[in-house]
């Protein structure tokens, strides 16, 4: 099974929330360190690692599929 048809297969329940949770997660710190006031660099520099966090977090989840599927796809 590829990375295409993986991606394209139906993912769990749980996956798919936390694809939800990392989508999320990427989307607020996007938005803290695009922010236009001031911030402290700290706290911009965590916003970079929640982000890339967010984005694994988000890639993982997308291409898990369930076992049942894959199984059966692989044959004996």
């Amino acid at each position: 099974m590829n990375i295409q048809e993986r991606a394209k297969a139906p993912t769990p329940k749980f996956f798919k929330v936390l694809r939800t949770i990392g989508l999320s997660l990427l989307a607020i710190s996007g938005s803290i360190m695009a922010a236009p006031i001031a911030l402290p660099a700290a706290v911009v520099t965590v916003a970079g690692y929640v982000a890339v966090a967010g984005g694994i977090i988000s890639a993982v989840s997308q291409v898990t599929v369930e076992d049942s599927k894959a199984k059966k796809d692989q044959g004996p």
